[in-house]
Protein backbone atom coordinates (compact mmCIF):
# COMPACT_ATOMS: atom_id res chain seq x y z
CA UNK A 1 0.00 0.00 0.00
CA UNK A 2 1.38 3.15 -0.79
CA UNK A 3 -0.52 5.18 2.14
CA UNK A 4 0.50 7.82 5.01
CA UNK A 5 -1.75 7.32 7.87
CA UNK A 6 -2.27 10.56 10.23
CA UNK A 7 0.20 9.04 13.20
CA UNK A 8 2.94 8.18 10.17
CA UNK A 9 2.68 12.11 8.97
CA UNK A 10 2.91 13.66 13.22
CA UNK A 11 5.71 11.02 13.74
CA UNK A 12 7.77 12.89 10.71
CA UNK A 13 6.67 16.08 12.27
CA UNK A 14 8.00 15.41 15.61
CA UNK A 15 11.65 14.78 14.63
CA UNK A 16 11.39 17.75 11.87
CA UNK A 17 10.19 21.15 13.46
CA UNK A 18 11.93 22.55 16.50
CA UNK A 19 8.66 23.19 18.33
CA UNK A 20 4.97 23.82 18.73
CA UNK A 21 4.46 26.95 20.31
CA UNK A 22 1.51 29.28 20.60
CA UNK A 23 2.85 31.15 17.93
CA UNK A 24 3.37 28.31 15.34
CA UNK A 25 -0.29 26.45 15.94
CA UNK A 26 -1.96 29.70 15.81
CA UNK A 27 -0.50 30.25 12.39
CA UNK A 28 -1.41 26.73 11.02
CA UNK A 29 -4.98 27.70 12.05
CA UNK A 30 -4.98 30.58 10.34
CA UNK A 31 -4.24 29.79 7.10
CA UNK A 32 -6.99 27.11 7.42
CA UNK A 33 -9.62 28.79 8.73
CA UNK A 34 -8.95 31.70 6.32
CA UNK A 35 -9.33 29.18 3.18
CA UNK A 36 -13.24 28.84 4.99
CA UNK A 37 -13.42 32.21 5.05
CA UNK A 38 -12.84 32.60 1.43
CA UNK A 39 -14.77 29.90 0.14
CA UNK A 40 -17.65 31.24 1.95
CA UNK A 41 -17.28 34.28 -0.10
CA UNK A 42 -16.76 32.70 -3.45
CA UNK A 43 -13.32 32.75 -3.92
CA UNK A 44 -11.90 29.23 -2.95
CA UNK A 45 -10.50 28.86 -6.54
CA UNK A 46 -8.85 31.97 -6.29
CA UNK A 47 -5.75 30.92 -3.46
CA UNK A 48 -3.00 28.66 -4.24
CA UNK A 49 -1.70 26.03 -1.75
CA UNK A 50 1.19 27.13 0.54
CA UNK A 51 4.48 25.98 -0.33
CA UNK A 52 8.24 27.64 0.05
CA UNK A 53 10.13 30.60 -1.76
CA UNK A 54 14.08 29.58 -2.03
CA UNK A 55 17.04 31.48 -2.22
CA UNK A 56 20.48 30.41 -3.09
CA UNK A 57 23.08 31.21 -0.71
CA UNK A 58 26.59 31.21 -0.70
CA UNK A 59 28.80 34.47 -0.68
CA UNK A 60 28.44 36.92 -3.00
CA UNK A 61 25.71 34.95 -4.63
CA UNK A 62 23.15 34.77 -1.66
CA UNK A 63 19.74 35.64 -3.27
CA UNK A 64 20.55 35.52 -6.99
CA UNK A 65 18.73 32.60 -7.68
CA UNK A 66 15.30 32.31 -6.27
CA UNK A 67 12.73 29.80 -6.76
CA UNK A 68 8.70 29.03 -5.45
CA UNK A 69 7.76 25.33 -4.71
CA UNK A 70 4.28 24.46 -4.35
CA UNK A 71 3.80 20.64 -3.32
CA UNK A 72 0.22 18.66 -4.35
CA UNK A 73 -1.24 18.12 -0.72
CA UNK A 74 -0.80 14.63 0.51
CA UNK A 75 -3.67 13.30 2.03
CA UNK A 76 -3.84 10.56 5.04
CA UNK A 77 -4.96 7.37 3.83
CA UNK A 78 -4.81 7.98 0.10
CA UNK A 79 -2.54 6.34 -2.31
CA UNK A 80 0.37 7.48 -4.43
CA UNK A 81 1.64 4.27 -5.96
CA UNK A 82 5.34 5.17 -7.85
CA UNK A 83 3.56 4.25 -11.13
CA UNK A 84 1.05 6.66 -10.40
CA UNK A 85 0.06 9.25 -13.58
CA UNK A 86 1.49 12.16 -12.23
CA UNK A 87 -1.47 14.87 -11.89
CA UNK A 88 -2.18 18.44 -14.02
CA UNK A 89 -1.55 21.52 -11.60
CA UNK A 90 -4.28 23.18 -10.73
CA UNK A 91 -5.25 26.04 -13.63
CA UNK A 92 -5.35 28.61 -11.67
CA UNK A 93 -1.68 27.74 -10.47
CA UNK A 94 -0.66 28.47 -13.82
CA UNK A 95 -1.57 31.82 -14.02
CA UNK A 96 0.00 32.77 -10.89
CA UNK A 97 3.47 30.40 -11.75
CA UNK A 98 3.64 33.29 -15.18
CA UNK A 99 3.60 36.21 -13.15
CA UNK A 100 6.34 34.35 -11.00
CA UNK A 101 8.50 33.66 -14.18
CA UNK A 102 7.93 36.79 -15.47
CA UNK A 103 9.53 38.50 -12.68
CA UNK A 104 12.63 36.42 -12.86
CA UNK A 105 11.04 33.65 -10.10
CA UNK A 106 11.30 29.92 -11.18
CA UNK A 107 8.21 28.21 -10.26
CA UNK A 108 7.40 24.73 -9.58
CA UNK A 109 4.59 22.33 -8.69
CA UNK A 110 5.64 19.42 -6.76
CA UNK A 111 4.16 15.72 -6.56
CA UNK A 112 4.59 12.80 -4.39
CA UNK A 113 5.15 8.87 -5.08
CA UNK A 114 5.06 6.58 -1.88
CA UNK A 115 7.15 3.01 -1.92
CA UNK A 116 5.73 1.87 1.49
CA UNK A 117 3.11 1.55 3.88
CA UNK A 118 3.23 4.43 6.96
CA UNK A 119 6.92 5.08 5.56
CA UNK A 120 7.24 8.88 4.79
CA UNK A 121 11.16 8.35 4.22
CA UNK A 122 10.09 6.40 1.07
CA UNK A 123 8.33 9.27 -0.40
CA UNK A 124 9.91 10.78 -3.15
CA UNK A 125 8.91 13.78 -4.97
CA UNK A 126 8.96 14.79 -9.26
CA UNK A 127 8.34 18.70 -10.05
CA UNK A 128 7.24 20.50 -12.87
CA UNK A 129 8.06 24.35 -13.74
CA UNK A 130 5.01 26.30 -14.75
CA UNK A 131 4.46 29.78 -16.01
CA UNK A 132 6.16 28.96 -19.31
CA UNK A 133 4.41 29.32 -22.57
CA UNK A 134 4.70 25.82 -23.56
CA UNK A 135 4.54 22.68 -21.39
CA UNK A 136 7.07 21.12 -19.67
CA UNK A 137 7.59 17.65 -18.34
CA UNK A 138 8.11 16.35 -14.88
CA UNK A 139 11.51 15.56 -13.60
CA UNK A 140 12.79 14.32 -10.50
CA UNK A 141 13.01 16.93 -7.03
CA UNK A 142 15.19 18.34 -6.05
CA UNK A 143 17.86 17.79 -8.73
CA UNK A 144 16.09 18.69 -11.84
CA UNK A 145 15.80 22.42 -10.16
CA UNK A 146 19.24 24.03 -10.71
CA UNK A 147 21.13 27.42 -9.83
CA UNK A 148 21.83 25.80 -5.51
CA UNK A 149 25.16 24.68 -4.67
CA UNK A 150 24.96 21.07 -3.29
CA UNK A 151 25.10 19.94 0.07
CA UNK A 152 29.07 18.76 0.86
CA UNK A 153 28.16 16.84 3.37
CA UNK A 154 24.80 14.53 4.99
CA UNK A 155 22.53 17.81 7.29
CA UNK A 156 20.28 15.20 10.21
CA UNK A 157 17.17 17.69 9.44
CA UNK A 158 15.36 14.79 11.56
CA UNK A 159 16.88 15.13 14.81
CA UNK A 160 14.14 16.59 17.19
CA UNK A 161 11.69 15.54 19.55
CA UNK A 162 8.86 17.83 19.39
CA UNK A 163 5.47 17.29 21.05
CA UNK A 164 3.48 16.97 17.74
CA UNK A 165 0.35 15.94 18.66
CA UNK A 166 -0.17 19.40 20.08
CA UNK A 167 -1.17 20.04 16.19
CA UNK A 168 -4.81 19.87 14.98
CA UNK A 169 -5.89 17.47 13.21
CA UNK A 170 -6.89 19.23 10.56
CA UNK A 171 -3.74 20.92 9.81
CA UNK A 172 -1.52 18.07 9.80
CA UNK A 173 -1.85 17.02 6.36
CA UNK A 174 -0.92 20.42 4.94
CA UNK A 175 1.88 20.87 7.72
CA UNK A 176 3.86 17.65 6.91
CA UNK A 177 3.31 17.67 2.90
CA UNK A 178 4.89 21.15 3.31
CA UNK A 179 7.52 19.86 5.83
CA UNK A 180 8.58 16.82 3.59
CA UNK A 181 9.13 18.94 0.49
CA UNK A 182 11.40 21.63 2.80
CA UNK A 183 13.14 18.68 4.15
CA UNK A 184 14.02 16.87 0.89
CA UNK A 185 15.35 20.45 -0.75
CA UNK A 186 17.43 21.47 2.20
CA UNK A 187 18.83 17.47 2.18
CA UNK A 188 20.47 18.13 -0.97
CA UNK A 189 20.97 21.73 -1.73
CA UNK A 190 22.60 24.73 0.65
CA UNK A 191 19.44 27.75 0.63
CA UNK A 192 17.42 29.89 2.58
CA UNK A 193 13.43 29.09 3.03
CA UNK A 194 10.62 30.74 4.16
CA UNK A 195 7.40 29.47 3.82
CA UNK A 196 4.61 31.25 1.35
CA UNK A 197 1.29 30.98 3.04
CA UNK A 198 -0.56 31.24 -0.35
CA UNK A 199 -1.20 33.05 -3.27
CA UNK A 200 -4.65 35.08 -3.90
CA UNK A 201 -4.94 35.32 -7.85
CA UNK A 202 -7.13 38.93 -8.18
CA UNK A 203 -8.57 40.54 -11.24
CA UNK A 204 -5.62 42.68 -11.43
CA UNK A 205 -2.21 41.26 -8.99
CA UNK A 206 -1.19 38.32 -8.26
CA UNK A 207 -1.16 38.83 -4.12
CA UNK A 208 1.33 36.35 -1.93
CA UNK A 209 -0.26 36.25 1.34
CA UNK A 210 0.99 36.35 4.83
CA UNK A 211 -1.42 34.96 7.27
CA UNK A 212 -1.65 35.71 10.77
CA UNK A 213 -3.90 35.54 13.82
CA UNK A 214 -3.61 38.11 16.63
CA UNK A 215 -4.76 40.30 19.21
CA UNK A 216 -4.84 44.15 18.15
CA UNK A 217 -1.91 45.60 20.43
CA UNK A 218 -1.75 49.50 21.50
CA UNK A 219 1.04 51.81 22.68
CA UNK A 220 1.86 55.05 23.31
CA UNK A 221 3.76 55.82 20.36
CA UNK A 222 1.03 54.77 17.28
CA UNK A 223 -1.59 53.26 19.06
CA UNK A 224 -3.70 50.26 17.83
CA UNK A 225 -1.52 47.93 15.65
CA UNK A 226 -1.20 44.68 14.49
CA UNK A 227 2.46 43.14 14.13
CA UNK A 228 4.66 41.39 11.11
CA UNK A 229 8.15 39.62 11.96
CA UNK A 230 10.95 40.44 10.86
CA UNK A 231 11.26 37.69 8.67
CA UNK A 232 8.10 37.83 6.98
CA UNK A 233 8.82 41.45 6.30
CA UNK A 234 11.72 40.88 4.57
CA UNK A 235 10.10 37.95 2.46
CA UNK A 236 6.80 40.62 1.54
CA UNK A 237 10.05 43.07 0.41
CA UNK A 238 11.60 40.51 -1.65
CA UNK A 239 8.76 39.97 -3.88
CA UNK A 240 8.05 43.38 -4.26
CA UNK A 241 11.21 44.26 -5.61
CA UNK A 242 10.78 41.17 -7.91
CA UNK A 243 7.73 42.79 -9.83
CA UNK A 244 5.07 45.19 -9.77
CA UNK A 245 2.07 42.74 -10.19
CA UNK A 246 3.07 40.66 -7.33
CA UNK A 247 1.41 42.80 -4.62
CA UNK A 248 1.90 41.26 -1.51
CA UNK A 249 -1.09 41.39 1.38
CA UNK A 250 -0.28 40.96 5.05
CA UNK A 251 -3.77 39.34 6.72
CA UNK A 252 -5.33 39.34 9.84
CA UNK A 253 -7.56 37.39 11.67
CA UNK A 254 -8.24 39.50 15.02
CA UNK A 255 -8.82 37.56 18.36
CA UNK A 256 -9.87 38.84 21.57
CA UNK A 257 -6.76 37.82 23.74
CA UNK A 258 -3.50 35.52 22.68
CA UNK A 259 -4.95 32.89 23.97
CA UNK A 260 -8.40 33.16 22.35
CA UNK A 261 -9.23 31.41 19.53
CA UNK A 262 -12.72 33.47 19.20
CA UNK A 263 -12.65 35.91 15.80
CA UNK A 264 -13.61 39.27 15.93
CA UNK A 265 -13.01 39.48 11.98
CA UNK A 266 -10.49 39.36 8.69
CA UNK A 267 -8.52 42.47 8.09
CA UNK A 268 -6.08 42.74 5.68
CA UNK A 269 -3.44 45.55 4.70
CA UNK A 270 -0.93 45.66 0.99
CA UNK A 271 2.44 46.09 0.59
CA UNK A 272 2.01 49.74 -0.38
CA UNK A 273 0.24 50.36 3.22
CA UNK A 274 3.39 48.28 5.15
CA UNK A 275 6.37 50.09 3.25
CA UNK A 276 4.46 53.51 4.06
CA UNK A 277 3.57 52.58 7.44
CA UNK A 278 5.64 50.13 9.04
CA UNK A 279 7.28 50.78 11.95
CA UNK A 280 9.79 48.95 14.43
CA UNK A 281 8.62 47.86 17.99
CA UNK A 282 11.02 49.09 20.74
CA UNK A 283 12.83 46.61 23.25
CA UNK A 284 15.24 47.79 26.02
CA UNK A 285 18.98 47.08 25.70
CA UNK A 286 18.43 43.99 27.72
CA UNK A 287 16.29 42.18 24.91
CA UNK A 288 18.04 43.13 22.18
CA UNK A 289 16.87 44.69 18.90
CA UNK A 290 13.05 44.35 18.12
CA UNK A 291 12.19 41.18 15.87
CA UNK A 292 8.88 42.78 14.72
CA UNK A 293 7.32 45.19 12.64
CA UNK A 294 4.35 47.82 13.87
CA UNK A 295 1.79 48.57 11.25
CA UNK A 296 -1.46 50.71 12.53
CA UNK A 297 -4.32 49.08 12.13
CA UNK A 298 -5.81 52.13 10.60
CA UNK A 299 -3.83 51.54 7.65
CA UNK A 300 -6.23 48.15 7.25
CA UNK A 301 -9.41 47.67 6.07
CA UNK A 302 -12.30 44.46 6.51
CA UNK A 303 -11.28 41.81 3.98
CA UNK A 304 -14.54 41.22 2.52
CA UNK A 305 -15.84 40.19 -1.20
CA UNK A 306 -16.05 43.78 -2.53
CA UNK A 307 -12.55 44.21 -1.60
CA UNK A 308 -11.24 41.13 -2.44
CA UNK A 309 -12.91 42.07 -5.96
CA UNK A 310 -11.06 45.14 -5.88
CA UNK A 311 -7.79 43.34 -6.67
Amino acid sequence: MSTLSLEAMRAFLRRSITSTNANKLRGMLAEIELREYLGSLGFAQRISPGGWIVRCDGQNTFGHHTVVMFPELIEPGTPYPIDRELPNPPHGLHTICATFHQSGIRAYFCAPTISALDDALSIEWSCVQLGLPFPQDYGTFPISIDGFRQRPRRYNFLRYSTDASLIPEVAVPDEFTKEHLRVTFQSMYLSELSPIDGIFWGNQFTCPLEISEQPTVTDRQIGKHFRLGLRSFIKVMLLAANSRTLNSLFIVGEVEAVKSSDLFGWWFTTFEHIARFASSATRDSRHGPSTVIRIPKGEFQPLSKAALSGL
